[in-house]
Formats: C-alpha cells, structure tokens, sequence
C-alpha cells in the first residue's frame, strides 16, 4: 500500500511537536523531517490552519494547538468502545479482575474495568480511581513502556526487561497486581489484572501479555504500510 508522502510529512511533524514541551522552532522541525525549511513553512501554515499547532508570541515555537484536544476526547471513547471484549476475555481467562489504565501527568487513572464471573471474592476497582503512576503495577507498566531515564525505581527496570510489572500489597494488603504496558506510540497506558493471593501468577502474567498484544495493535493497527511516495 502507498502513503501521500505530505500527509506522511504533517502527522510526522505533528509527532515531534508533541513531543518538545518548551516547543520547537520551524527550523529545527525542518531538520528533524530532513526537509527545506520552506517546505516545512507550508507544512506548519497547514496545520496551523486547522488549529493542529500553534506558535507560541514570544520566541515562536511550535506547540500543539488546541484542536488536538477534540481527536483526544474522540479517541478514548472509541477506543475503550473496541477494547472491551478484550478485556472482558481477560478477566474470564485470569480469573480476577482486570483494567485499562492510562498516565495522567504523575497519575495512573483506570479508563476501563471489567470483573471475572464465578468468583468469590473480587478485588473492587472503580473506573476514574487514580493513584501515583509510580505505585502500583498499572503505573509501573506504564512508566517500563517508556524510554530508560536515569534513577528510575528499579521495579521499572526490570518491568521494562521482562515486558510486565508484578505487584504484591502496593495498592490494597493482600492484593497481587499484574500489568503491561500498551504499546501505541504517544498513548501511554497499560492493561493488567488484580486479585488476591490466590491469583495463578503465571497464567496472569501470559494472559496480560497476550491482552497487552492484542490492544497495540488496535493503537497501531494490525497491517504495516510502506511508505511511498505519491
């Protein structure tokens, strides 16, 4: 399959302005598409137009502007829409109750929970609960599925270097906690399942991983494009 390389060029632009918070100058963008500044001009006056990015009055910078905020709202109701029967099966096949969680800032927030049938005990939790990112399996995976940075906690080391977070009391006594980050470029999120100290840990940690599989490629998309140019 073909790409029209312009588009191609703007949502790659729209990708790096996301990702410098003090924002980038045209110049710069221009380097980092390895394009002529004046065709990266046309491509910002473009996106500006649609209210995509902005600059910011006192240097000039790039920033992302607010229209992005509109596909963002859009977004997550689709994707909890699409995500549901996969999480509803992970809860059938762990046997314990499992969730979606997504960072907010220094935050983890539960976007989507589904509880286990045929089970005596159930561990509660609330979609809209937050805790720090930092605590807890769900922030843990989330926090493994970025880059390494200098003193992060080890537990996100080695959740990064097996590919899932296991935690044991660090949110409720007697709970256990597994989870793997969501792999989707700039959505940082992590799918995982919670319960007590009966859970099998093993067939957790395979069925999460498998669940985890399953989601990126509802971010990403399951087929892989070529990029031509058209």
């Amino acid at each position: 399959m073909s790409t029209l390389k312009t588009l191609d060029r703007g949502l790659r632009a729209l990708d790096i302005v996301s990702r410098r918070a003090d924002g980038i100058s045209v110049a710069d963008l221009a380097l980092d598409l390895e394009v002529d500044r004046a065709v990266a001009y046309r491509i910002v006056a473009t996106l500006e137009q649609h209210g995509m990015v902005l600059r910011l009055p006192q240097d000039g910078k790039l920033v992302l502007g607010a229209a992005v905020l509109g596909l963002e709202r859009r977004f997550e109701p689709q994707f909890r829409r699409r995500a549901r029967p996969l999480l509803d099966q992970l809860a059938r096949q762990a046997y314990a109750t499992a969730f979606i969680s997504v960072a907010q800032q220094d935050k983890c927030a539960a976007i989507l929970v589904s509880e286990p049938e045929d089970v005596l005990i159930r561990v509660g939790y609330r979609v809209g609960s937050t805790h720090a990112i930092s605590k807890g399996a769900a922030g843990i995976a989330i926090l493994a599925g970025r880059p390494p940075a200098d003193g992060e906690p080890p537990e996100v080391t080695q959740a990064r270097t097996s590919g899932f977070s296991l935690t044991k009391g660090a949110l409720q006594q007697g709970a256990i906690g597994v989870a793997c980050p969501i792999g989707g470029g700039t959505y940082e999120a992590s799918v995982g399942v919670v319960a007590m100290e009966d859970l099998d840990v093993d067939r957790a940690i395979d069925t999460v991983k498998s669940c985890a599989r399953a989601l990126s490629a509802l971010l990403t998309g399951a087929a892989q494009v070529t990029r031509d140019t058209v």
